[in-house]
């Protein structure tokens, strides 16, 4: 049956439809990542971003698709995880600018939100590359416009939308040499075409795989003999809830969120965690009076998502494994000046807080943290200006996106891509000036020069910088150059360092993985003390999945 006009409530089951068939196959899309090693999570961080989307679209009922694309867009800003999926978001984003004030969208004015779409996520990259999921989009928008008459149906968008799409993902080795080298298709573009395939496959009537209840967290039993009729009460309720601002109430564009930070704190709130994206606030906060909290902060707004759990039920679940950690205060104190680092390891992460971070958001190669852990992170370090150190090419955008979505502080996010970006930025961390720009560019020269080198195992068959290289070999690269492939993580670490310009270097930091053995270390000493006796190395136990051994050159 032909389908001139898209409802909200036909739009939203698309989307689920979109994000169920991406997830089905967010394998094949993690697959296709350029280097053989095992960090191909473009499928997944895709994935968790429109789940992002589709989590606020549950409780949602409404047949307006300017509404439902307002909420998604907001749903996947905030779950938004990796560039592709930064993109994606950005995408979704363009999509309900172009339908702001759209009941129902017939086929010409679904594709005027897709270039708007199109538009705002290649704004969203600071130097767009072609070849990429911003290709396969571009393309596919044009042509399926371009083909739109009086008497185009929903269902023929879709067809020369995904018609164009596949060919355009085809054309992507012809773009981009690496993948070319490499014999694989963009994997951001691939999980987009699962994305739009998923959409039209609703569209048409057709099943698709259904969506996890809950993907984000598993479910578990609360032990409710923890509190009993004899019981009193002592920890609160951790209580969560999104509250969307109403213009009836405030002015929604305008009010604050560190208003209800301040209001919940004065309240004896604790753990506040409170920022704002668009319209909506997200609020967690400890409290004894769960009731208070929701009148006072319904003043404002009304609740989109809301969760009252009383905490002595955590607490038991949560005490034995946890109370030999060391508990950080949700917000810390006032400063001028704070610090965030992404970091995976626990070696690393020590490092880092011993350098002068202030929060550490856990992330990582195959763990990119979304949006959202970004916004936490920020209203826990406090300060009025706030420098962040991604450590990866794959987290920098999001990052990024989630500087532009706070509001509370000055962010800056450096581009630091590698772990020894990161590391050598800490070292030269220095607030004393005051000057938040000065700050900024001494810690942008710090990381100029750094080398960071990386050794793990590849993941499958592979050609690339001129080496055949073996699934399960031991693989060193620097940036995006492939240096070294060996049957051993020494071997490999060994010729990685001898295939790397040492000249003028003094130091290299050799940051020790989960699986990296005396034996290993051994022969990099021995290495190092050979081929470049002048420069000094220094070992750190990392701890990290992964990587065998990263070296941070200076």
């Amino acid at each position: 049956m032909a389908t001139y006009e898209l409802s909200g409530a036909l739009f939203a089951d698309m989307v689920r439809g979109g994000a169920g068939n991406l997830r089905a196959n967010a394998q094949v899309v993690n697959d296709l990542n350029v280097f053989p090693i095992p960090d191909g999570d473009t499928g997944d961080n895709m994935s968790l971003t429109m789940e992002g989307g589709d989590a606020v679209l549950r409780d949602i009922a409404s047949d307006s698709i300017s509404y439902i694309a307002e909420k998604l867009a907001g749903g996947m800003l905030l779950g938004a995880r990796g560039n592709s999926g930064v993109i994606l978001s950005q995408l979704f984003a363009g999509i309900a600018k172009g339908l702001s004030g759209v009941e129902r969208a017939d086929a010409a004015a679904l594709g005027k939100a897709f270039k708007t779409g199109v538009k705002q996520a290649y704004a969203a990259v600071m130097t767009p590359t072609e070849g990429t999921i911003l290709t396969v989009a571009r393309e596919a928008t044009d042509y399926a416009v371009a083909r739109i008459t009086d008497e185009t149906t929903l269902e023929d968008f879709f067809s020369d939308f995904i018609r164009e799409m596949r060919a355009s993902l085809k054309r992507t080795p012809e773009l981009l040499p690496i993948l070319k080298e490499s014999g694989v298709i963009d994997s951001g573009g691939a999980g987009l075409v699962y994305v739009i395939e998923g959409m039209s496959k609703i569209l048409h009537g057709e099943a698709v795989a259904a969506m996890p209840e809950a993907p984000a967290s598993k479910p578990s039993t609360p032990d409710l003999s923890a509190f009993t009729a004899d019981s009193e009460m002592s920890f609160g309720y951790c209580t969560e809830f999104l509250l969307q601002l109403q213009n009836s109430k405030v002015d929604a564009d305008r009010f604050p969120a560190q208003a209800v930070a301040d209001e919940l704190a004065a309240m004896g709130g604790e753990s506040i965690v409170c920022f704002k994206t668009g319209t909506i606030i997200k609020v967690h906060v400890h409290t004894m009076t769960p009731g208070s909290v929701l009148a006072h902060c319904q003043k404002y707004g009304e609740f989109l998502t809301l969760k009252v759990e009383n905490m002595a039920l955590q607490h038991s679940e949560a005490s034995v494994e946890n109370r030999f950690e060391e508990k950080k205060p949700a917000k810390q104190e006032h400063k001028a000046f704070g610090v965030v680092a992404v970091a995976a390891g626990k070696g690393i992460k020590e490092t880092f807080l011993s350098l002068g971070a202030d929060v550490i958001v856990e992330g990582g190669q195959t763990m990119n943290p979304s949006s959202e852990d970004f916004l936490a992170a920020f209203e826990e370090v406090n300060a009025d200006t706030i420098f962040v150190l991604p450590n990866n090419s794959n987290i920098v955008l999001t990052a990024r996106q989630a500087a532009g979505l706070y509001q509370n502080a000055d962010v800056r996010v450096l581009n630091s891509k590698t772990v020894g970006d990161g590391y050598a930025a800490l070292t030269m961390l220095d607030f004393e000036s005051g000057d938040a720009d000065a700050i900024e560019q001494a810690l942008t020269d710090a990381m100029s020069g750094v080398i960071t080198g990386m050794v793990t195992r590849s993941v499958r068959d592979s050609h690339l910088g001129g080496l055949d290289i073996a699934k399960n070999d031991y693989i060193g690269f620097a940036g995006k150059e492939m240096l070294a492939d060996a049957k051993t993580a020494s071997a490999a670490a060994c010729d990685l360092l001898g295939a790397i310009d040492m000249t003028d270097r003094e130091v290299i930091i050799a940051i020790c993985g989960k699986d990296t053995t005396a034996s290993d270390m051994d022969a990099v000493r021995a290495f190092v003390k050979s081929t470049y006796p002048a420069v000094e190395l220094f070992e750190i136990n990392g701890e990290q999945d992964i990587y065998n051994f990263i070296f941070v050159i200076e």
